[in-house]
């Protein structure tokens, strides 16, 4: 049985990406229960207004780069190298700025079941 392995800082881009690039690497195969990702961020933010709207708690640890992250009515937190946050379902959140000119590479981890946003028009992705 093949055992899945990378490295986190692989294949970095080395000009801007049009969109955030996000990547599986693994989830769980039973239930759908636990996912991770890789998300490389390059100057993007959430449009002004958006919210993501999540039915699943997610964690996120920034690798490399730095980004202001915003819970939905608190200020904004600066997150670097090593940095994390535990997001609950349904905490409304937002990316405000993410570093241009190094890539962010964030480590997520999705945990739950993925249920619908109940905001119509909101993001699922985070």
């Amino acid at each position: 049985m093949s055992v899945p392995a990378g490295n986190l800082l692989a294949g970095l881009p080395l000009d801007s990406l049009p969109d955030e690039l996000f990547t599986t690497l693994t989830e769980s195969a039973s239930s759908g229960a636990v996912c991770i990702e890789r998300i490389l961020s390059t100057g993007q933010a959430s449009p002004d207004g958006f919210w993501y709207d999540q039915g699943w708690d997610e964690f996120v640890l920034v690798v490399q780069g730095a980004a202001r992250l915003q819970l939905e009515g608190e200020a904004e937190r600066a997150l670097g190298p090593g940095d994390w946050l535990m997001i609950p379902a349904r905490r409304r959140h937002r990316v405000a700025w993410t570093d241009p000119a190094v890539p962010t590479v964030w480590l997520a981890v999705h945990i739950g079941e993925k249920q619908p946003p109940e905001t119509p028009g909101q993001g699922e992705n985070a």
